[in-house]
Protein backbone atom coordinates (compact mmCIF):
# COMPACT_ATOMS: atom_id res chain seq x y z
CA UNK A 1 0.00 0.00 0.00
CA UNK A 2 1.11 3.20 -0.40
CA UNK A 3 0.27 7.14 0.04
CA UNK A 4 -0.74 9.88 -2.17
CA UNK A 5 2.84 10.41 -2.64
CA UNK A 6 3.75 7.34 -3.43
CA UNK A 7 5.65 6.55 -0.28
CA UNK A 8 5.48 2.93 0.80
CA UNK A 9 4.42 2.14 4.64
CA UNK A 10 6.30 0.00 6.25
CA UNK A 11 3.99 -2.58 8.29
CA UNK A 12 4.44 -5.49 11.01
CA UNK A 13 2.20 -8.41 10.81
CA UNK A 14 0.76 -8.98 14.25
CA UNK A 15 1.80 -12.42 15.35
CA UNK A 16 -1.02 -15.04 16.38
CA UNK A 17 -1.55 -16.19 19.73
CA UNK A 18 0.41 -19.11 19.87
CA UNK A 19 -1.98 -22.45 20.30
CA UNK A 20 -1.87 -24.91 23.08
CA UNK A 21 0.72 -27.67 22.67
CA UNK A 22 -2.05 -30.37 23.33
CA UNK A 23 -4.75 -28.50 21.63
CA UNK A 24 -6.85 -28.74 24.45
CA UNK A 25 -7.35 -25.54 26.46
CA UNK A 26 -5.30 -25.33 30.00
CA UNK A 27 -6.95 -26.94 32.99
CA UNK A 28 -7.53 -24.19 35.87
CA UNK A 29 -4.89 -24.38 38.95
CA UNK A 30 -5.80 -26.64 41.78
CA UNK A 31 -6.94 -24.40 45.03
CA UNK A 32 -4.40 -26.93 46.90
CA UNK A 33 -1.48 -25.48 44.93
CA UNK A 34 -1.36 -22.16 47.02
CA UNK A 35 -1.13 -24.49 50.72
CA UNK A 36 2.39 -23.92 52.15
CA UNK A 37 2.33 -25.96 54.95
CA UNK A 38 5.59 -24.78 55.91
CA UNK A 39 4.86 -20.89 55.84
CA UNK A 40 1.55 -21.69 57.74
CA UNK A 41 3.60 -23.19 60.58
CA UNK A 42 6.14 -20.33 60.33
CA UNK A 43 4.03 -17.43 60.32
CA UNK A 44 1.55 -18.98 63.40
CA UNK A 45 4.34 -20.17 65.01
CA UNK A 46 3.68 -18.46 68.59
CA UNK A 47 0.17 -19.93 68.51
CA UNK A 48 0.99 -23.49 68.07
CA UNK A 49 3.73 -23.61 70.28
CA UNK A 50 1.11 -21.86 73.20
CA UNK A 51 -1.41 -24.69 72.55
CA UNK A 52 1.22 -27.33 72.36
CA UNK A 53 2.55 -25.93 75.73
CA UNK A 54 -1.35 -26.09 77.19
CA UNK A 55 -1.91 -29.56 76.29
CA UNK A 56 0.97 -30.61 77.00
CA UNK A 57 1.03 -29.50 80.84
CA UNK A 58 -2.08 -30.14 81.09
CA UNK A 59 -1.40 -33.84 80.70
CA UNK A 60 1.11 -33.52 83.01
CA UNK A 61 -0.74 -31.67 85.62
CA UNK A 62 -4.03 -32.25 86.91
CA UNK A 63 -4.23 -28.27 88.25
CA UNK A 64 -2.80 -26.49 85.37
CA UNK A 65 -5.82 -26.80 82.90
CA UNK A 66 -8.36 -24.55 84.98
CA UNK A 67 -9.85 -20.81 84.50
CA UNK A 68 -8.72 -20.02 87.82
CA UNK A 69 -5.26 -20.92 86.99
CA UNK A 70 -5.19 -19.33 83.79
CA UNK A 71 -5.95 -16.24 85.17
CA UNK A 72 -3.28 -16.25 87.47
CA UNK A 73 -0.89 -16.76 85.06
CA UNK A 74 -2.06 -13.82 82.79
CA UNK A 75 -1.67 -12.12 85.69
CA UNK A 76 2.08 -13.02 85.63
CA UNK A 77 1.94 -12.69 82.10
CA UNK A 78 0.80 -9.05 82.62
CA UNK A 79 4.00 -7.55 83.83
CA UNK A 80 5.86 -9.48 80.68
CA UNK A 81 3.37 -7.96 78.05
CA UNK A 82 3.14 -4.57 78.98
CA UNK A 83 7.16 -4.48 79.00
CA UNK A 84 7.24 -6.44 75.43
CA UNK A 85 4.89 -4.01 73.92
CA UNK A 86 6.81 -1.12 74.77
CA UNK A 87 9.97 -3.27 73.42
CA UNK A 88 8.48 -3.98 70.19
CA UNK A 89 7.85 -0.41 68.98
CA UNK A 90 11.38 0.11 69.83
CA UNK A 91 12.32 -3.02 68.00
CA UNK A 92 10.35 -1.98 65.10
CA UNK A 93 12.31 0.98 63.94
CA UNK A 94 15.81 -1.26 64.40
CA UNK A 95 16.61 -0.22 68.08
CA UNK A 96 16.50 -2.09 71.59
CA UNK A 97 15.20 -0.95 74.84
CA UNK A 98 17.71 -2.64 77.51
CA UNK A 99 16.57 -0.20 80.90
CA UNK A 100 12.93 -1.29 80.78
CA UNK A 101 13.96 -3.76 83.30
CA UNK A 102 15.41 -1.04 85.51
CA UNK A 103 12.95 1.52 84.67
CA UNK A 104 10.29 -1.04 86.03
CA UNK A 105 12.08 -1.28 89.80
CA UNK A 106 13.12 2.04 89.28
CA UNK A 107 8.87 3.34 88.47
CA UNK A 108 7.94 0.74 91.90
CA UNK A 109 10.44 2.32 94.31
CA UNK A 110 9.07 5.97 92.72
CA UNK A 111 5.48 4.82 93.62
CA UNK A 112 6.57 3.89 97.04
CA UNK A 113 8.58 6.81 97.98
CA UNK A 114 5.48 8.67 97.25
CA UNK A 115 2.98 6.29 98.89
CA UNK A 116 5.40 6.66 102.27
CA UNK A 117 4.87 10.72 101.98
CA UNK A 118 7.09 12.92 100.84
CA UNK A 119 8.98 15.35 103.81
CA UNK A 120 9.45 19.07 102.87
CA UNK A 121 11.72 19.76 106.01
CA UNK A 122 11.06 23.63 105.03
CA UNK A 123 8.10 23.66 105.66
CA UNK A 124 7.37 20.98 108.55
CA UNK A 125 4.96 18.77 106.61
CA UNK A 126 4.51 15.42 105.00
CA UNK A 127 2.50 14.95 102.26
CA UNK A 128 0.85 11.79 100.98
CA UNK A 129 -0.60 12.37 97.66
CA UNK A 130 -3.47 10.20 96.29
CA UNK A 131 -2.95 7.21 94.33
CA UNK A 132 -4.07 9.13 90.92
CA UNK A 133 -1.30 11.67 91.51
CA UNK A 134 1.78 8.52 92.15
CA UNK A 135 0.32 6.52 88.74
CA UNK A 136 0.53 9.96 86.94
CA UNK A 137 4.18 10.62 88.99
CA UNK A 138 5.67 7.60 88.10
CA UNK A 139 4.31 7.40 84.30
CA UNK A 140 5.86 10.81 83.78
CA UNK A 141 9.41 9.30 85.44
CA UNK A 142 9.30 6.50 82.71
CA UNK A 143 8.59 8.85 79.85
CA UNK A 144 11.58 10.89 81.06
CA UNK A 145 13.91 8.34 80.72
CA UNK A 146 12.70 7.30 77.54
CA UNK A 147 13.03 10.91 76.62
CA UNK A 148 16.72 10.80 78.00
CA UNK A 149 17.24 7.27 75.55
CA UNK A 150 15.58 8.56 72.41
CA UNK A 151 18.16 11.78 72.65
CA UNK A 152 21.19 9.39 72.97
CA UNK A 153 19.79 7.41 70.18
CA UNK A 154 18.36 9.79 67.60
CA UNK A 155 19.95 13.44 68.01
CA UNK A 156 23.52 12.15 69.80
CA UNK A 157 23.91 9.24 67.46
CA UNK A 158 25.04 6.91 70.33
CA UNK A 159 24.01 3.10 69.51
CA UNK A 160 20.74 1.95 70.94
CA UNK A 161 22.52 -1.19 72.78
CA UNK A 162 25.12 1.30 74.87
CA UNK A 163 22.95 3.85 75.39
CA UNK A 164 19.92 2.16 76.66
CA UNK A 165 23.37 0.15 78.89
CA UNK A 166 23.61 3.01 80.25
CA UNK A 167 20.83 3.79 81.31
CA UNK A 168 19.75 0.95 82.67
CA UNK A 169 22.87 1.38 85.51
CA UNK A 170 21.64 4.94 86.04
CA UNK A 171 18.47 3.64 86.56
CA UNK A 172 19.26 1.17 88.88
CA UNK A 173 21.70 2.91 91.12
CA UNK A 174 19.29 6.10 91.39
CA UNK A 175 16.68 3.24 92.83
CA UNK A 176 19.38 2.08 95.10
CA UNK A 177 20.28 5.70 96.24
CA UNK A 178 16.42 6.26 97.12
CA UNK A 179 16.05 2.82 99.17
CA UNK A 180 19.73 2.64 100.64
CA UNK A 181 19.47 -1.29 99.07
CA UNK A 182 16.71 -1.93 101.37
CA UNK A 183 12.16 -2.49 99.81
CA UNK A 184 9.23 0.00 100.70
CA UNK A 185 6.71 -2.01 102.62
CA UNK A 186 3.07 -1.68 103.13
CA UNK A 187 2.09 0.17 100.32
CA UNK A 188 -1.25 -0.06 100.73
CA UNK A 189 -1.82 3.46 102.56
CA UNK A 190 -4.05 4.51 105.06
CA UNK A 191 -7.42 5.84 104.91
CA UNK A 192 -7.05 8.89 107.12
CA UNK A 193 -4.21 10.00 105.13
CA UNK A 194 -6.09 9.58 101.64
CA UNK A 195 -3.66 7.46 99.60
CA UNK A 196 -5.48 3.99 99.83
CA UNK A 197 -6.30 2.49 96.73
CA UNK A 198 -2.87 1.40 95.60
CA UNK A 199 -3.23 -2.03 95.86
CA UNK A 200 -6.16 -2.24 93.50
CA UNK A 201 -3.96 -2.79 90.51
CA UNK A 202 -3.03 -6.18 91.88
CA UNK A 203 -5.15 -8.04 93.76
CA UNK A 204 -8.52 -6.47 92.29
CA UNK A 205 -10.68 -8.15 89.57
CA UNK A 206 -13.38 -6.58 87.15
CA UNK A 207 -16.15 -9.42 86.04
CA UNK A 208 -13.29 -12.27 86.95
CA UNK A 209 -10.12 -10.90 85.21
CA UNK A 210 -7.79 -9.40 86.90
CA UNK A 211 -7.01 -5.77 86.77
CA UNK A 212 -3.44 -6.19 85.51
CA UNK A 213 -4.69 -8.48 82.46
CA UNK A 214 -7.89 -5.95 81.49
CA UNK A 215 -4.79 -3.38 81.90
CA UNK A 216 -2.72 -4.81 79.30
CA UNK A 217 -5.72 -5.73 76.94
CA UNK A 218 -6.23 -1.66 76.98
CA UNK A 219 -2.61 -1.32 76.27
CA UNK A 220 -2.45 -3.28 73.32
CA UNK A 221 -5.47 -2.22 71.81
CA UNK A 222 -4.14 1.37 71.73
CA UNK A 223 -0.56 0.07 70.76
CA UNK A 224 -1.90 -1.86 68.14
CA UNK A 225 -4.59 1.12 66.82
CA UNK A 226 -1.41 3.15 66.90
CA UNK A 227 0.53 0.63 64.69
CA UNK A 228 -2.03 0.39 62.23
CA UNK A 229 -4.37 2.99 62.22
CA UNK A 230 -1.97 5.90 62.56
CA UNK A 231 0.52 8.13 60.60
CA UNK A 232 2.75 7.29 63.54
CA UNK A 233 3.02 3.97 62.96
CA UNK A 234 3.68 3.89 59.32
CA UNK A 235 6.52 6.44 60.53
CA UNK A 236 7.26 3.37 62.69
CA UNK A 237 7.41 0.71 60.10
CA UNK A 238 9.34 3.04 57.76
CA UNK A 239 12.19 4.31 60.23
CA UNK A 240 12.52 0.57 61.10
CA UNK A 241 12.43 -0.75 57.21
CA UNK A 242 15.12 1.99 55.84
CA UNK A 243 15.84 5.21 58.23
CA UNK A 244 17.59 6.46 55.34
CA UNK A 245 15.03 6.50 52.56
CA UNK A 246 12.36 7.45 55.39
CA UNK A 247 13.85 10.36 56.59
CA UNK A 248 14.47 11.66 52.60
CA UNK A 249 10.59 10.47 51.92
CA UNK A 250 9.65 13.34 54.91
CA UNK A 251 8.97 10.59 57.82
CA UNK A 252 10.28 12.48 60.95
CA UNK A 253 12.54 9.76 61.65
CA UNK A 254 14.70 11.03 64.86
CA UNK A 255 10.97 12.23 66.34
CA UNK A 256 9.51 9.18 66.01
CA UNK A 257 12.52 7.54 67.55
CA UNK A 258 12.40 9.38 70.71
CA UNK A 259 8.72 8.93 70.90
CA UNK A 260 8.73 5.22 70.58
CA UNK A 261 11.41 5.57 73.58
CA UNK A 262 9.28 7.30 75.44
CA UNK A 263 6.23 5.17 74.99
CA UNK A 264 8.63 2.17 76.21
CA UNK A 265 9.39 4.13 79.36
CA UNK A 266 5.86 4.69 79.89
CA UNK A 267 4.65 0.72 79.52
CA UNK A 268 7.95 0.13 81.78
CA UNK A 269 5.79 2.11 84.71
CA UNK A 270 2.92 1.01 84.14
CA UNK A 271 4.74 -2.68 84.63
CA UNK A 272 6.06 -1.48 87.86
CA UNK A 273 2.98 0.11 88.79
CA UNK A 274 1.09 -3.35 88.64
CA UNK A 275 4.07 -5.14 90.22
CA UNK A 276 4.81 -3.32 92.87
CA UNK A 277 0.63 -3.13 93.55
CA UNK A 278 0.57 -7.25 93.58
CA UNK A 279 3.52 -7.41 96.06
CA UNK A 280 2.69 -4.94 97.69
CA UNK A 281 5.97 -3.61 97.89
CA UNK A 282 9.00 -2.15 96.12
CA UNK A 283 12.33 -3.16 95.75
CA UNK A 284 15.29 -1.53 94.20
CA UNK A 285 16.54 -4.94 91.97
CA UNK A 286 12.69 -5.49 91.03
CA UNK A 287 12.50 -5.92 87.43
CA UNK A 288 16.30 -7.64 86.81
CA UNK A 289 16.74 -9.82 83.31
CA UNK A 290 12.85 -8.34 82.86
CA UNK A 291 14.37 -6.91 79.27
CA UNK A 292 15.96 -10.11 78.51
CA UNK A 293 12.02 -11.59 78.76
CA UNK A 294 10.88 -8.80 76.96
CA UNK A 295 12.78 -9.03 74.23
CA UNK A 296 12.69 -13.21 73.99
CA UNK A 297 8.69 -12.67 73.62
CA UNK A 298 9.14 -9.87 70.81
CA UNK A 299 11.03 -12.42 69.11
CA UNK A 300 9.17 -15.58 70.04
CA UNK A 301 6.19 -13.51 69.00
CA UNK A 302 7.47 -13.02 65.17
CA UNK A 303 8.99 -9.72 65.16
CA UNK A 304 12.46 -9.21 63.59
CA UNK A 305 15.37 -7.79 65.54
CA UNK A 306 16.55 -5.74 62.42
CA UNK A 307 13.37 -3.66 62.54
CA UNK A 308 10.16 -3.04 60.36
CA UNK A 309 8.52 -6.13 60.74
CA UNK A 310 6.52 -7.15 63.94
CA UNK A 311 2.71 -6.73 65.04
CA UNK A 312 1.15 -6.36 68.39
CA UNK A 313 -0.99 -9.47 68.51
CA UNK A 314 2.52 -11.79 67.60
CA UNK A 315 4.17 -9.86 70.77
CA UNK A 316 1.26 -10.90 72.70
CA UNK A 317 1.33 -14.56 71.97
CA UNK A 318 4.79 -14.33 72.65
CA UNK A 319 4.32 -13.16 76.31
CA UNK A 320 1.57 -16.18 76.95
CA UNK A 321 4.09 -18.53 75.74
CA UNK A 322 7.27 -17.77 78.06
CA UNK A 323 4.73 -16.89 80.51
CA UNK A 324 2.52 -20.03 80.75
CA UNK A 325 5.90 -21.66 80.03
CA UNK A 326 7.60 -20.74 82.99
CA UNK A 327 4.43 -21.08 84.89
CA UNK A 328 3.99 -24.92 83.96
CA UNK A 329 7.47 -25.79 84.44
CA UNK A 330 7.05 -24.44 88.59
CA UNK A 331 3.97 -26.38 88.34
CA UNK A 332 4.93 -29.47 87.79
CA UNK A 333 8.31 -29.30 90.05
CA UNK A 334 10.88 -28.22 87.37
CA UNK A 335 14.10 -27.39 89.46
CA UNK A 336 14.24 -23.16 88.66
CA UNK A 337 17.20 -23.53 86.77
CA UNK A 338 16.15 -25.73 84.11
CA UNK A 339 13.44 -22.94 83.77
CA UNK A 340 16.50 -20.91 82.44
CA UNK A 341 17.88 -23.54 80.15
CA UNK A 342 14.23 -23.91 78.81
CA UNK A 343 13.62 -20.12 78.39
CA UNK A 344 16.86 -19.65 76.25
CA UNK A 345 16.41 -22.38 74.32
CA UNK A 346 13.30 -21.29 72.95
CA UNK A 347 15.16 -17.83 72.45
CA UNK A 348 17.40 -19.20 69.92
CA UNK A 349 14.70 -21.27 68.66
CA UNK A 350 12.41 -18.20 68.12
CA UNK A 351 15.67 -16.82 66.18
CA UNK A 352 16.48 -19.27 64.54
CA UNK A 353 12.83 -19.86 63.05
CA UNK A 354 12.98 -15.83 62.41
CA UNK A 355 16.04 -16.08 59.82
CA UNK A 356 14.34 -18.81 58.37
CA UNK A 357 11.02 -17.04 57.79
CA UNK A 358 12.75 -13.46 56.77
CA UNK A 359 15.11 -15.23 54.60
CA UNK A 360 13.30 -16.92 52.50
CA UNK A 361 12.53 -15.00 49.04
CA UNK A 362 10.11 -16.06 46.40
CA UNK A 363 11.50 -18.00 43.63
CA UNK A 364 10.59 -15.59 40.46
CA UNK A 365 9.92 -17.82 37.55
CA UNK A 366 12.43 -17.57 34.64
CA UNK A 367 10.79 -15.03 31.75
CA UNK A 368 9.76 -16.42 28.73
CA UNK A 369 12.63 -15.82 25.54
CA UNK A 370 10.21 -13.72 23.26
CA UNK A 371 9.40 -15.46 19.68
CA UNK A 372 11.57 -13.61 17.37
CA UNK A 373 9.05 -11.45 15.11
CA UNK A 374 8.98 -11.62 11.14
CA UNK A 375 11.06 -8.16 10.06
CA UNK A 376 8.89 -5.67 8.97
CA UNK A 377 7.94 -5.72 4.89
CA UNK A 378 7.16 -2.88 2.35
CA UNK A 379 3.43 -3.93 1.15
CA UNK A 380 2.71 -2.39 -2.12
CA UNK A 381 -1.05 -2.30 -3.19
Amino acid sequence: MKTETGTPIMTTPSAPAPAPASGKSAAPASPAAGFDLARILLEGRAFFALVVIIAVFSILSPFYFSVNNFLIMSSHVAIFGLLAIGMLLVILTGGIDLSVGSTLGLAGVVAGFLMQGVSLQLFGVVLYPPVWAVVVLTCAMGALIGVLNGVLVAYLKVPAFVATLGVLYVARGVALLMTNGLTYNNLGGRPELGNTGFDWLGFNRLFGVPIGVIILVAVAIVGSILLTRTAFGRWVYATGGNARAAELSGVPVKRTQILVYVLSGVCASIAGLVLSSQLTSAGPTAGSTYELTAIAAVVVGGAALTGGRGNIRGTLLGAFVIGFLSDGLVIIGVSSYWQTVFTGAVIVLAVLLNSIQYGRRPKRAAPKPDAPASPPQAIQA
